[in-house]
């Protein structure tokens, strides 16, 4: 059973979430309820729970005030919120659970299937401290920090730091400023639908770049792009004129 926490100021919310775990989530084993921020910190180093469905707007204190007073965050954290106010973006690239109200019991399964299958091996997803960060930088993609999985875990990078991603099979290469690279789980589309709003772009089937690290570009038929480690990669013809836009709205010329 997994001893788990939920956070919620409004008695509804907590209540749909009680029932929906109880009907569909039977490892789940309810420690305590909390509506405030100050309740569930002491909850917390009091029970010691496995797993934390988080709402993140709370009274007086949200759930990234409460995250950030913690001394360390060893459990798994499912975020709730029925408001869009708090960018996609951040979640995403932090790789954690996240749900939205009104709380789809598929969605919800998955996600505590998820949270029990890194509970068992003892691989707590502690991806907090780089969601908190990237909740600062919403205006600023490029400062961000990216989640990559990979064979071994999880890595976390600045997104700045990322040069180029070639598909590999099922697979991404993602290269980065210093010389080395990261093999992530992910497919080279996924990760041109996540990175898409941060300055990345794909110019050809195999290729996704950073336009921070474009160098140069080279006319032809779709041309080619030199990149800051002087690495040359393929425009596809297909893709030239969305690249060649995207090169003028990130550099502003």
């Amino acid at each position: 059973m997994i001893r788990t926490i939920l956070v919620d100021d409004e008695p509804r919310g907590l209540n749909t979430l009680k029932k929906l775990l109880q009907e569909y989530c039977p490892d789940v084993r309810i420690v305590a309820e909390c509506a405030d921020a100050e309740s569930t910190k002491d909850k917390i180093e009091l029970l010691e729970p496995q797993l934390v469905f988080l709402d993140i707007s709370l009274p007086r204190k949200n759930s990234f005030d409460l995250l950030a007073e913690l001394d360390k965050i060893n459990f798994e954290i499912i975020f709730v919120t029925a408001y869009h106010e708090y960018t996609l973006q951040a979640f995403h690239y932090s790789a954690v659970d996240y749900l939205m109200k009104p709380i789809d019991e598929d969605l919800l399964t998955g996600a505590v299937q998820r949270a029990a299958k890194r509970i068992s091996v003892n691989a707590i997803n502690n991806n907090a401290s780089a969601l908190l960060h990237n909740l600062q930088k919403t205006q600023a993609p490029q400062d961000m920090k990216l989640c990559i999985p990979s064979v071994k875990g999880f890595q976390v990078v600045e997104l700045k730091d990322i040069l180029y991603c070639e598909a590999s099979g099922g697979y991404t290469n993602i290269y980065f400023t210093d010389g080395r690279f990261v093999c992530s789980a992910k497919t080279i589309l996924e990760y041109d639908e996540l990175l898409s709003g941060a300055g990345f772009t794909r110019i050809h089937k195999s290729f996704l770049i950073n336009l921070k690290h474009v160098k140069e570009y080279i006319r032809g038929e779709g041309g080619s792009v030199i990149l800051s480690n002087s690495k040359e990669v393929e425009v596809s013809r297909r893709r030239k004129d969305i690249f060649l836009g995207q090169m003028k709205d990130f550099y502003k010329f």
